[in-house]
């Protein structure tokens, strides 16, 4: 006998109420996201530091000078 009491049993009871929840048809597709979201989140844990430099690169301003402006005389009257 198990702790927590989880067996064979309330495992079938479970796979019932999943069954009921999503349907049948969407079970697949559920499985899928949630299969594709942990493997994302493995690796995304796995990479140490993650994308911090991304960040800091995308907040740099870029600033231009249009010299076409500069090159036109000013009238004065």
């Amino acid at each position: 006998m198990a702790l927590i009491g989880f067996g064979p049993v309330e495992a079938i009871v479970v796979v019932i109420v999943v069954l009921v929840v999503f349907g049948a048809g969407r079970l697949a597709g559920v499985g899928k996201a949630l299969g594709t979201g942990l493997r994302e989140f493995r690796e995304e844990a796995r990479t140490p530091g993650g994308d911090e430099g991304d960040d800091e690169a995308s907040d740099e301003v870029t600033i231009s000078s249009d010299s076409s402006d500069d090159d036109k005389p000013s009238s004065s009257s």
